[in-house]
């Protein structure tokens, strides 16, 4: 028995994947159609569309719901190209490679009073969630739930500055990052002193940064690089324990499931952010 022609493939799952841009489909995406490699290359040109600063970032197409009424006068179509509409509230709680969104999905009604991203740089990936959070608005749409979660393309690594303004979010979760087993591509780990440094200028004083892998070389690196930064401590296991996220994240994204099936062990480590000292 032949297999499929890799072409007749590609095209049902184009196929598929255009049937679901009905903004009315109520009906959840199923995985093997948007199927892509588990990991990119942050180095390469992904030609990524990106805010020049986060005031130019246009929120209101992800968070329709929260969209600020208008106390503009009615302004021409060219403005209107490039006007960014202001929502009621910030973005406060990033998910940097969100794969397929279950954590999202999962905190969506822990954090109601919250606006949740997804950021995630494989295209078909970030397809999925886009189409998973449409479908699942539909399905509750008299109750409004899941209007605070949604998803986006882009490289955190390059980026994370352009959409988020100093110290505007609350929460930030890194969970089960590529490991970049080899010495030599270490440099492409999600977490590093110079990274850091950029979690801490877009984190609030207080907030927390969520980490969880199942590679304990990994663990250890990103513990080792966080309480080395000036910016952040660790949360003690007392309080590590307490959090409602932690517990969410712990059993609600897709690798972590997929770590449980396998009998595998799951490392957490959670860190603060300060305050900055004060200026001399």
């Amino acid at each position: 028995m032949t297999s499929q022609p890799s072409s007749t493939k590609r095209q049902k799952r184009e196929d598929y994947r255009n049937a679901h841009k009905d903004d009315g489909l109520t009906e959840l995406p199923k995985k093997k159609f948007y199927r892509q490699r588990a990991h990119a290359n942050p180095f390469s040109d992904h030609q990524l569309i990106y805010p020049a600063s986060p005031s130019l970032m246009d929120w209101a197409s992800y968070y329709p719901a929260y969209i600020a009424p208008s106390t503009e006068p009615a302004f021409s179509s060219d403005i209107a190209k490039t006007h960014t509409r202001p929502l009621s509230k910030d973005v406060t709680v990033a998910d940097i490679g969100c794969g397929f969104g279950g954590l999202l999905v999962a905190l969506a009604p822990k954090l109601p009073d919250g606006l949740l991203i997804g950021m995630e740089i494989r295209t078909q990936v970030t397809e999925f969630v886009q189409d998973r959070i449409k479908a699942l608005r539909n399905q509750n749409a008299n109750s409004g739930l899941y209007q605070n979660i949604a998803c986006l393309r882009a490289n955190t690594m390059k980026f994370l500055p352009n959409f988020f303004k100093k110290a505007q979010l609350t929460k930030i979760f890194l969970c089960f990052p590529d490991p970049h087993f080899k010495a030599r591509k270490h440099k492409a780990r999600i977490v590093s002193l110079t990274l850091n440094s950029e979690y801490a200028f877009v984190m609030k004083p207080g907030g927390i940064v969520y980490t969880i892998t199942d590679v304990e070389d990994l663990h250890e690196w990103m513990v080792k690089h966080f309480e080395e930064h000036p910016s952040f401590e660790r949360v003690n296991k007392e309080e590590e324990a307490m959090d409602e996220c932690v517990k969410t994240m712990m059993v609600e994204t897709e690798e972590g499931k997929k770590v449980e099936r396998n009998d595998g062990e799951k490392f957490v480590a959670c860190f603060r952010r300060l305050e900055d000292p004060p200026w001399p």
